[in-house]
């Protein structure tokens, strides 16, 4: 389980999820964008949803607990991305809501 440190607050995510953000996260702020993240706590903090405010100057970093770079869903990449390109924002989907068709290395 990994997290991502955004303004002195810890989210935790598990790592292949989080490679994912990483990945559509990145390429929105290299490109001067700012865009709204949500999702759904877990149960061990209480349940809920959280939503952030991820604008280029934001202090953020990405803590991969393991070592090894997740094999990348390129379509779960497309959902990602896609959602964050809307209004709502980047709303973290399942991987299971994106289809499977390849698997690329990270």
């Amino acid at each position: 389980m990994g997290y991502l440190s955004y303004e002195n607050h810890e989210y935790q995510f598990e790592d292949r999820t989080l490679a994912h953000l990483h990945i559509v996260i990145v390429n929105k702020l290299r490109h001067g964008q700012s865009f709204a993240m949500s999702w759904k706590d877990l149960d061990a903090v209480g349940g809920g949803r959280t939503s952030i405010w991820l604008h280029p100057s934001s202090n953020l970093r990405f803590h991969f607990d393991g070592s090894r770079s997740p094999a990348l869903n390129r379509d779960w990449l497309a959902l990602l991305a896609e959602s964050a390109e809307s209004s709502r924002g980047l709303v973290i989907e399942a991987e299971e809501r994106a289809p499977l068709r390849a698997l690329v290395p990270a």
